[in-house]
């Protein structure tokens, strides 16, 4: 494999670049001095120079004929997207997680988060005093939204331009690494989110280089990757590399990888399957596995089945079928995507089986939608009731706080929390964060601000939203966005956080909720929206009662001998609920009420002292 980019040993740099098309490439650069090189062009369309006596910190461009170009695998871009590339040594950093072995994805509890609203500063330094106070609420695993240079100063990140530069407002590659070491110091994983269905519109140099786009697919934001055409092969060790980079250089133990369904290659040597195998090559010589997290709208088994089963044999991938379900029972919200849920028994059918679409004929897409989940093992699926997407993507950027009653707010932790799944929070979720998360950007062109404006409205156009779309180009968007942190130790905001801390604590200390697998489970539904989900492992056995009326609920339940111990009850007074009037012991056929919006958990063991 080429290793491309500016590849720094000792006191000498190798500058590696493709551009197949080009008749000559020098490297140019401009400070501390002022030095042009000839490089040399190698098979395939690379062309390489060896630099001996350079320093860590020399800015460069690449040459290509009358155009002077920066690097399109630059490892830092410190003056932005316009600005030259930095050479950079990774060996320099002095990590201190020596003896890190990983968090295993099936214990993980994911926090997602975005480091530019995530603090008011938003840089990786002012994150590092909240990740005690995460570890402390029981997360072991950060996932980042992505953090590749990207246009501006505001941005979610899925515009980067610069695959391999970590954003210079954040706090650049230093920044990061210091942010991965003190989560790893305090037992928690990092994931990073990462985009390889196409690239930034603004500032974008790779067309400038080659083919690295292909004009035979489009996605909904622009070109896609040439991952199957001409010259693919090259396309393809770019972003192979890429993934190798982060974990070899930053230590990052897994990355999401956004929206697969739009990275097009329908060639026999696909890109994803490639990419499985050189990190599970990357994982034999590794002190911790490393992990490839999927987002994927296609309801397709192949993204994470095995090799030998025809998949990619990807680690993992979201499950928003278990969203959209629990979503539409707690709201009246039919719009868009929407409208194809709303049913009891379709979260009933995530439960047991992962995907609700599973070939049967989608309203909203118009046609037949999904394959079988059924045999996908629970450790496969991520659960969560927010997401960047799912509350980004509103067109005001509502949480789920400013939309429920405060009641569905708990019944929702309960059921993501106790579900046979990993489940995945969202920053300021843990403490009932009302600010909205909205979209917003830092472009220059007005040209591309009134095209995406545009996009957006046509977006929304099957939601029933009403009001203004806000302006994704104003720095006030994205200063309404950012966590109020000092909530949580208040009122009802501190409640939900110390319900998510007794939620999270009960999943990981009983073995029956901690592991990931929907084999020892059954789901009953009962008239109304009642739903009991009875899992077992071992000797222990828990039901979770969930009410997703707003009326509450009376049924009656036959436990035959056992003897059932209340675990948590969402509607008692001590979670600011109305009073539960579910007993602390159940024993044999008993009637029960539950209040609105009630989840309750039982166990036949007693509470562990």
């Amino acid at each position: 494999m080429i290793e491309i980019g500016a590849n720094f040993c000792g006191k000498s740099c190798i500058f590696c670049v493709w551009a197949p098309f080009a008749k000559e490439v020098n490297l140019r650069l401009v400070y501390p001095e002022k030095i042009i090189f000839p490089m040399e062009k190698q098979p395939l369309g690379y062309w390489e120079i060896k630099v001996n006596d350079l320093k860590p910190g020399t800015f460069y461009f690449f040459e290509l004929g009358n155009k002077k170009l920066p690097d399109p695998a630059s490892m830092f871009q410190p003056k932005g997207i316009y600005g030259p590339s930095q050479v950079i040594d990774h060996e320099e950093f002095a990590w201190q997680d020596k003896f890190w072995k990983g968090v295993d994805l099936r214990k993980m509890i994911m926090y997602e988060l975005h480091i530019g609203t995530f603090t008011k500063s938003g840089t990786f330094e002012a994150a590092l005093p909240r990740i005690k106070e995460l570890r402390k609420l029981g997360i072991n695993a950060i996932e980042v939204m992505p953090v590749a240079q990207f246009p501006g100063k505001r941005n979610w990140g899925y515009d980067g331009t610069f695959f391999f530069s970590v954003q210079n407002s954040y706090g650049g590659p230093q920044g990061f690494k210091k942010f991965i070491n003190a989560c790893h110091k305090e037992g928690i994983a990092v994931i990073l989110d990462v985009v390889y269905n196409h690239g930034g519109p603004e500032g974008n140099y790779l067309m400038g280089f080659g083919p690295y786009f292909t004009d035979n697919y489009k996605t909904p934001w622009g070109k896609a990757l040439n991952f199957d055409g001409p010259y693919s092969d090259e396309v393809k060790n770019f972003f192979i590399q890429n993934s190798l980079y982060w974990f070899k250089n930053f230590h990052l133990d897994g990355l999401r990888i956004d929206a697969i369904h739009q990275i097009k290659d329908f060639s026999a040597n696909n890109f994803l399957s490639d990419l499985s195998y050189q990190v599970q090559q990357f994982n034999l010589h590794s002190s911790s596995r490393r992990y490839l997290i999927a987002e994927s709208d296609l309801n397709d088994a192949k993204a994470v089945n095995e090799k030998n089963k025809g998949g990619l044999a990807l680690d993992a991938q979201w499950l928003d079928d278990f969203h959209h379900s629990l979503f539409t029972l707690i709201s009246s919200e039919r719009g868009g995507h929407l409208m194809d849920y709303g049913e009891l028994s379709q979260l009933a059918k995530a439960y047991k089986a992962g995907f609700v679409y599973s070939g049967e004929y989608s309203i909203f897409r118009k046609k037949r939608h999904g394959n079988s989940s059924k045999n996908i093992p629970a450790k496969k699926f991520i659960v969560f009731m927010q997401n960047h997407d799912q509350v980004g993507n509103r067109m005001r950027g509502e949480r789920l706080a400013s939309l429920v009653p405060f009641e569905a707010q708990k019944l929702c932790a309960g059921v993501i929390m106790t579900s046979p799944y990993i489940p995945l929070l969202f920053m300021g979720e843990e403490y009932a964060e009302q600010n909205p998360f909205i979209f917003f950007t830092d472009y220059s062109d007005n040209k591309l601000i009134s095209f995406v404006t545009a996009g957006r409205k046509k977006e929304f156009r099957d939601f029933n939203w009403r009001g203004q779309l806000p302006a994704h180009y104003s720095k006030n968007v994205f200063m309404r966005s950012k966590l109020s942190w000092e909530k949580r130790y208040k009122g009802k905001h501190k409640i939900i956080l110390e319900l998510y801390k007794n939620l999270i604590a009960l999943r990981k200390k009983r073995e029956v909720l901690c592991c990931a697998d929907k084999k020892y489970l059954t789901v009953s539904e009962r008239p109304g929206k009642l739903l009991i989900v009875k899992r077992w492992a071992k000797n222990e056995q828990v039901y979770c009662f969930m009410n997703f009326s707003s009326e509450k609920a009376t049924f009656k339940q036959n436990f035959s001998q056992e003897t059932l111990f209340k675990l948590i009850d969402s509607s008692e007074k001590k979670w600011a609920g109305p009073g539960s009037s579910l007993p602390r012991v159940l024993k044999k056929d008993v009637l029960l009420c539950m209040s609105r919006f009630g989840f309750c958990l039982y166990t036949n063991k007693k509470k562990r002292k």
